[in-house]
């Protein structure tokens, strides 16, 4: 480890003593920092599993039954019946902040009563399959959002999570021990300086007897 380039003196080796007091702290800070982002990070990954499983399962049947769907009604009555939108739907992106880390909080706002009544369409043309499709989708619609909202927040606390743990090892092992390593050098110069000015005292003093 190479030492830092500086002159052995007494005033260096407190201002060094201080840079090493202030690394040291922040050290701590950012592994404590670490751990509780690590923490989090795998609570939200384990329940961005289970939601993500519960929301593959009920797009893959809301998908057989709309292929069933398909099957049994003519591919332009489909497009028909969902050429124009029944139910205005918004959503509004806030932010939190998670151990200095910005991640979305995303509110999804649609009519009280699309959840019980969803679409409203013909049913000349339609069938049970596509009556389930469409409510299958207008009920998972909630949990999707869910999902993006967890995962986005887990890519970007991925990321905090990689700088802090880049800054720990920089300064447990590079600035801390080139901290100590230069400390202890100075300590030494000091020590051999002091030990020598003794020695001339005394040879000075026996000249003098």
């Amino acid at each position: 480890m190479p030492e830092l380039n500086v002159n052995p003196t007494r005033m260096e080796l407190t201002r060094l003593k201080k840079q090493l007091q202030t690394a040291t702290r922040g050290h701590k800070l950012l592994k404590d920092k670490q751990d509780e982002l690590m923490r989090q990070f795998i609570l939200l990954i384990r329940k961005n599993d289970q939601l993500r499983k519960e929301v593959e399962a009920k797009l893959q049947e809301a998908m057989r039954q709309l292929m069933l769907a398909d099957a049994a009604i003519n591919e332009n009555f489909i497009e028909e019946l969902f050429m124009l939108p029944a139910s205005e739907v918004s959503l509004d992106v806030l932010e939190k902040n998670i151990m200095s880390v910005k991640v979305p909080v995303m509110n999804f706002d649609y009519d009280d009563d699309l959840l019980s009544s969803p679409l409203e369409y013909g049913y000349l043309n339609s069938n049970a399959e596509l009556d389930t499709v469409i409510d299958d989708f207008t009920a998972i619609l909630p949990k999707l959002l869910e999902l993006t909202e967890i995962e986005k927040t887990c890519q970007l606390m991925s990321t905090e999570i990689e700088k802090t743990r880049r800054r720990v090892n920089a300064l447990e092992y590079m600035t801390i021990p080139q901290l100590e390593q230069t400390i202890y050098r100075i300590r030494m110069k000091l020590e051999e300086n002091e030990r020598s000015e003794i020695t001339r005292l005394i040879k000075i003093k026996n000249m003098n007897q």
